[in-house]
């Protein structure tokens, strides 16, 4: 990676996450839609959150929304629902921008980590997390943040890769990584900065029972995980959560069920 990082050592850290994303914003959509299974996935994480009626009356907050992928799969499933999509990246969330968006869709330049600085205040009736926790520098501060978002009973969606809890997953992974994504990334960019960053991190962040683990911790109820299939299997998951409903409350709209779809929870008592 061109430069250096916060840490002063020229390598990719979380503080210097927007920033790398910003040299890689114009080739970044190119490389993600030779990823098999990539947008799918996204699309199946938001059919999991198990919105009503299309999103009808809701309000949904896409935090780290890049260059609009998980901000599209949120339309597909929800597509009269008011979005407010975020990231932190300048050049990333103008790339977002200059795609055909619905007026129910607004972009937010802004740090997942103080969402209040930039104008984005709750309460939503679900939140998607898409690559973004692992990439944060304090994951416990954000995700208690995005609890305080949320209406009682809201669907929190972190949908990532959790590759530690599983050996085959962190060889595949590291296979994948460096046969496949760190050379396309150098070949399409000129640095491999931004993926080696992506490999190594994946390798160090949590395992999916101890992210599971982290939602809990933060407040969350209802805490399971899903996986999917392809190469990606155990590999890429949706760790699904929710805002504890309130008790005796009026009678209301009941929550979203969490969608069994494709895959069963694994691993995880709820």
């Amino acid at each position: 990676m061109r430069g250096v990082t916060a840490s002063g050592t020229g390598r990719i850290d979380t503080r210097s996450v927007p920033r790398a994303f910003d040299e890689h914003a114009a080739s970044y959509d190119r490389l993600v839609d030779a990823n098999p299974g990539y947008h799918d996935h996204l699309r199946l994480s938001v059919q999991r959150m198990g919105l009503p009626d299309q999103g009808r009356g809701l309000r949904l907050l896409d935090v780290g929304c890049g260059t609009g992928a998980s901000t599209a799969a949120l339309l597909a499933a929800a597509p009269e629902t008011e979005i407010v999509a975020v990231d932190a990246s300048a050049e990333m969330l103008a790339a977002a921008q200059r795609k055909p968006w619905p007026k129910n869709v607004r972009f937010v330049h802004g740090n997942a980590q103080n969402l209040a600085a930039v104008g984005v205040n709750g309460p939503f009736d679900g939140i998607l997390a898409a690559y973004l926790v692992r990439n944060l520098p304090s994951p416990d501060a954000a995700l208690r943040s995005f609890l305080t978002m949320l209406r009682p009973g809201a669907p929190l969606a972190v949908h990532d890769y959790s590759v530690r809890d599983s050996t085959r997953s962190k060889a595949v992974w590291t296979a994948v990584c460096w046969t496949i994504i760190i050379p396309m990334g150098r070949l399409r960019t000129g640095s491999s900065g931004l993926y080696r960053y992506l490999w190594r991190s994946v390798l160090r962040f949590d395992g999916v029972t101890a992210l599971a683990q982290r939602l809990r911790d933060a407040g969350f109820v209802d805490v399971r995980c899903q996986t999917f299939s392809g190469w990606q299997q155990n590999i890429v998951h949706t760790v699904l959560g929710r805002r504890r409903p309130e008790p005796e409350a009026a009678p209301a709209p009941a929550p979203p069920d969490f969608s069994e779809v494709e895959t069963p929870p694994t691993g995880l008592p709820r």
